[in-house]
């Protein structure tokens, strides 16, 4: 069994900060939509 390549060291963190990156940044706007939202409701 071959021991993984030297791209492994860069390739795989580098997917797993991609996602992290974007599931920040999509999370953030559905926690800015759910904050609008709530205080729309509270102004009604």
């Amino acid at each position: 069994m071959n021991m993984p390549g030297p791209e492994h060291l860069i390739f795989i963190p580098g997917v797993l900060l991609i996602g992290i990156v974007i599931g920040w940044i999509v999370g953030g706007r559905a926690a800015r939509e759910h904050m609008a939202a709530k205080q729309k409701r509270a102004r009604e």
